[in-house]
């Protein structure tokens, strides 16, 4: 995975995907004075080490381990690249630790990430949690933990208030039609306007740095899938017209009309994407 370093503010930077689309993912760093923070691992153990020796090159003289890993979603865009980091203690929450404990289907993500297919070889697997959150929480000095859903049942996000930001990892894309084929997108929507009230500058998952301007079209687009009530051709325009990725759009508006009548099932169009 080809990235390139942001400076967000002293000792916190995000490592940028070049690419921008599904499964081109972002990592956060954040430096403190036992050792150095990650924010998620990209989606392939490739990218994660490529990004590891960057990390450790910017932070040679500091002589620092990385002691820490926080991972944002089960989803492999953002932790499939856990193998280069062995050393270091997980975080995530309950539910995403729970996730991460079920065997995943490598042909699945073959099929998801075919940008990335060569790397799910039939022994593919992602590392397991080592410590759990379930609320609010100081996770260093310098960066406290959010348990907010949408994307997932319980996604972790990631303020540092020293910097006036926020790594909502997999709870945004920016310029990237997100995917909410397991997610809430009515949750979804709560849990971006708390996102806007805790930072200035957001880094999203997926896509380039943004602020609340980016918070706000990403809640439209899922208010979008809401208001089509199960019908893609009823999607409005918006600004999502020019993201990538827009493959999602008849899961997401299939999702969020089975949700709308409590039906949690995974979406049919989901299975079709998949190859199921």
């Amino acid at each position: 995975m080809d990235a390139h370093l942001v400076e967000i503010g002293r000792g916190v930077f995000a490592f940028l995907a070049a690419e921008r689309g599904f499964g081109y993912s972002n990592i956060g760093l954040v430096i403190d004075q036992d050792g150095l923070t990650v924010i998620d691992t990209s989606a392939t153990p490739e990218g994660g080490a490529l990004v590891r020796d960057h990390m450790l090159a910017l932070t040679a003289e500091l002589e620092l381990p990385i002691k820490r890993v926080i991972i944002t979603s089960s989803r492999v865009p953002f932790t499939g690249g856990g193998d280069a980091f062995r050393q270091a203690a997980f975080y995530s929450s309950d539910e995403t630790s729970e996730e991460l404990d079920e065997p995943l289907s490598p042909v699945a993500l073959r099929a998801l990430l075919p940008a990335f297919a060569s790397a799910y070889h039939d022994d593919f697997s992602t590392r397991p949690i080592t410590h759990t959150i379930t609320t609010e929480a100081w996770i260093t000095p310098s960066t406290r933990g959010w348990v907010l859903p949408g994307e997932s049942s319980a996604n972790l996000i990631v303020q540092v208030p020293g910097t006036n930001a926020v790594f909502a990892g997999a709870l945004a894309s920016f310029g990237v039609t997100p995917l909410v084929f397991a997610g809430d997108p009515f949750q979804w929507v709560a849990s971006l306007e708390r996102v806007a009230e805790l930072g200035q500058t957001i880094i999203p998952g997926h896509g380039s740095v943004g602020g609340t301007g980016d918070i706000v079209d990403l809640a439209d687009y899922l208010r979008a899938c809401i208001s089509a009530d199960g019908d893609v051709a009823s999607l409005v325009h918006g600004p999502w017209d020019a993201w990538t990725d827009r493959r999602f759009d008849e899961v997401n508006v299939e999702r969020a009309a089975r949700v709308a009548r409590g039906d949690y099932a995974l979406p049919r169009s989901m299975m079709a994407l998949l190859g199921w």
